[in-house]
């Protein structure tokens, strides 16, 4: 018993509660404290999880510092109380999982992975697309040239919400295709756009108010995070996006929180064929669609089609999230797929993004990498 891993996890919420299940199921933790700002819902998770009388329930963020040998924190709040809560965190000498986005600001980002790093503390992000069966073996399709020469990208994520207050539809979804995307690709974008339309939310709550009004977490000083994505338009419902990458590829991503059509879909077409993860399909959700063309005279006939259905490993995707954080607190060393430098790199695409789509999709180009990814 004394040998697992101490963790809390603030905010038990729609994501939260998942995280929750995770680290109470994993044989190396002991779940010891948790944290929601509203008591109903601690009562809920001790019902849910029949938690044991000695796991600390509170609203209050603060109570942490007394609870003996804690050893990390998955924190799982709305984006504008990140920065705050894991600078405390990883100040009072715990690691952190930190639901995506790891912050709204890039350079708040670096100061914490700085911190980690002084503080020789593990920073992960729960990016938990990186971690599904479908993602992993995509990479190394891609990897191994099946596809041939990549010509472009495509994704589509819509759903009939939730809508959110605190950002547009760009930050609240946009981040799971562009890190699929550099992944396969094993490369960042150079230059970004996007253009928005604003149907529910034309005003937006200044700094946020609101929001954090309702998720305020007792004793925790939060500084000024208006919105990233506020304009004089209010918040996006439907987002394009284009992302351009130093070898001339681009893959088009399309947003949208009130579509009834639900979509997870993105797909890398290539000269040999083409790549399809499809999340909404449960017997093939990653297909390889072989097909190319033979030139006859002025003409281009397709051959070599057919449809090959990817066997992947199984396993839920966020308990894979769950166990590399523990194996990282274990090994003292930063998971490589999804550390708060790989967290920083999108969060810095994202604000690019915003200025772009603030600016009626003006192209903005990147700066080199913070730090390699």
């Amino acid at each position: 018993m004394t040998n697992k891993i101490q963790i809390a996890v603030i905010g038990v919420g729609r994501w939260g509660v998942h995280l929750l299940r995770n680290f109470l199921a994993h044989p190396q933790v002991n779940v010891v404290a948790i944290v929601d700002p509203t008591p109903e819902r601690l009562i809920t998770v001790k019902q849910q999880f029949n938690l044991d009388e000695n796991v600390v329930l509170t609203t209050d963020w603060q109570t942490l510092k007394q609870v003996p040998g804690l050893t990390g924190v998955a924190i799982a709040t709305p984006a504008i109380t990140h920065y705050a809560l894991i600078q405390d965190a990883l100040q009072q000498g715990y690691h952190v999982l930190a639901e995506k986005p790891l912050t709204l600001n890039p350079i708040q980002c670096q100061e914490l992975c700085q911190l980690a790093e002084q503080q020789h503390l593990i920073l992960m992000v729960d990016h938990t697309y990186l971690f599904h069966p479908a993602v992993e073996r995509g990479q190394t399709i891609v990897e191994a040239g099946r596809l041939g020469n990549l010509r472009y990208g495509y994704a589509t994520r819509t759903h009939l919400g939730p809508v959110r207050r605190d950002v547009d539809a760009l930050w609240d979804l946009a981040i799971h295709d562009i890190a699929i995307f550099n992944t396969w690709l094993g490369q960042l974008p150079v230059k970004v756009q996007a253009t928005g339309t604003v149907w529910l939310q034309k005003e937006v709550e200044e700094e946020g108010v609101g929001i954090r009004e309702e998720f305020l977490y007792k004793s925790s000083p939060l500084p000024p995070a208006p919105c990233p994505s506020a304009s004089s338009q209010g918040l996006a419902d439907l987002v394009w996006v284009t992302l351009t990458y130093s070898d001339g590829f681009q893959a088009y991503i399309h947003l949208c929180w009130l579509n009834p059509d639900k979509q997870r879909r993105l797909g890398i077409v290539g000269s040999l064929g083409s790549l399809i993860f499809d999340e909404m399909s449960l017997s093939s959700p990653l297909t390889l669609l072989h097909g190319e063309f033979e030139q006859r005279g002025n003409q281009f006939i397709p051959v070599n089609q057919k449809q090959e259905v990817l066997e992947l490993e199984t396993g839920e995707p966020l308990q894979r999230v769950c166990d590399r954080f523990v194996v990282s607190i274990l090994k003292n060393t930063a998971s490589e797929v999804s550390s708060g430098w790989v967290g920083t790199k999108l969060v810095e695409i994202l604000d690019a993004l915003t200025a772009s789509l603030q600016q009626g999709g003006k192209p903005v180009f990147l700066t080199p990498d913070l730090k390699k990814c």
